[in-house]
């Protein structure tokens, strides 16, 4: 928790939420690695929340000219979301494509 922490503190990680008034009912987090982002883990308490908050993601990723994210291990719910599983060589070449574009993707005045 304090790493995750410190790489908030540091602009790293990010959380993507969903509320229900002053209830957190839904999210994700995750860490932005130099224009890539690598989603960690996703939560719900109320139906659909977390894909909600993961839809979210996407648009603002979409927004910033990133069309991937890592999700590290395909898993049914994921797939039932439309997550591909790809090649360790594909993905290294995106992320060395991507990180050469040095995007920001969570901008400090937001």
């Amino acid at each position: 928790m304090r790493a995750y922490c410190g790489l908030h503190e540091l602009g790293h990680a990010h959380s993507v939420e969903a509320w229900e008034g002053d209830t957190l009912v839904g999210g994700l987090y995750g860490v932005d690695a130099g224009g890539a982002f690598a989603g960690e883990s996703m939560f719900y308490l109320r139906p659909n929340a977390s894909k909600l908050a993961l839809l979210h993601l996407i648009e603002h990723l979409n927004g910033r000219g990133l069309d991937w994210l890592d999700i590290q291990v395909m898993t049914p719910h994921m797939y039932a979301l439309g997550a591909k599983l790809i090649s360790r060589d594909a993905f290294l070449s995106r992320l060395e494509e991507t990180l050469a574009g040095a995007s920001t993707l969570f901008p400090c005045h937001e």
